[in-house]
């Protein structure tokens, strides 16, 4: 990937973006220019603190908080309309809101089956459908769903979570038969299980078990800067005859093909 673009003028919403990698893919393109919409399902106080950080480091108005069940079509609605009644457009929307519940298929409740499908695969159907009327509104509009290596590979005690990412593979790439000529591309990253900087030790031993010197050719586990810098790229000019595509980001653990 290029050096990061430069996205001044340009609006993000990223669901999901009170933790981990949502919230370093917000301040990734913050970082380069754009102003920020950061979602959260009910953590408010993290939403708005996310936000804080952004515009302290980039200046008044560029982040707004909405806390916003994805899975809820009014919510989403408003989410959306909040976005252009603040910043009058909405050019990117990335779809990393997910839930995380491991466990053994034989004993998997049904109940956390459909939270998990439901919040993956209907949030970033319905998040898309609202948002792209507004992202085709000068042919540069951008769609990233944030996927995971297990789509690929497949992984024990996480048959729903590998279900619904596998799911986001496929709706990649019918939004980008539907919505291209709409001037908008649709795109899926997908990372392994990568660290933050604020990691504990035990957390980022956990990883290198799963991604490290043992599996990984590169011979470490990723970073979540790492994913957020291929998706501010896939944002930019020179990436936009890219356009249904699946973005590995995990060190060689998989080799897309």
């Amino acid at each position: 990937m290029e050096a990061a673009p430069n996205l001044k003028g340009r609006v993000a919403l990223v669901t999901g973006s009170a933790r981990r990698t949502g919230r370093v893919i917000a301040h990734k393109l913050a970082e380069a220019g754009a102003s920020l919409v950061i979602n959260a399902r009910s953590a408010a106080a993290e939403a708005r603190a996310v936000a804080k950080e952004i515009e302290d480091l980039h200046g008044k108005g560029r982040a707004i908080a909405c806390v916003a069940n994805v899975c809820d079509p009014a919510a989403v609605d408003a989410m959306v309309a909040l976005a252009i009644s603040t910043y009058g457009r909405l050019d990117i929307l990335v779809n990393n809101a997910s839930v995380r519940r491991h466990g053994e298929f034989a004993t998997y409740k049904l109940e956390d089956w459909h939270d998990i499908l439901h919040t993956t695969l209907d949030g970033s159907f319905l998040c898309s459908r609202a948002a792209a009327p507004h992202l085709a509104h000068d042919q540069c509009g951008t769609i990233i769903n944030i996927g995971g290596v297990a789509a690929h590979t497949g992984a024990r005690n996480a048959a729903a979570m590998i279900t619904a990412k596998a799911g986001l593979l496929g709706l990649t790439r019918a939004l980008a038969h539907e919505l291209g000529p709409m001037g908008i591309t649709v795109n899926c990253v997908a990372p392994a299980s990568m660290r933050s900087a604020d990691d504990e030790p035990a957390r980022i031993a956990q990883l290198n078990s799963l991604y490290g010197h043992e599996k990984t050719p590169m011979g470490r586990t990723g970073t979540m800067d790492e994913v957020s810098e291929a998706v501010v790229s896939l944002c930019g000019p020179a990436w936009r005859y890219m356009t249904g595509q699946v973005i590995h980001i995990n060190g060689g653990v998989f080799f897309g093909s």
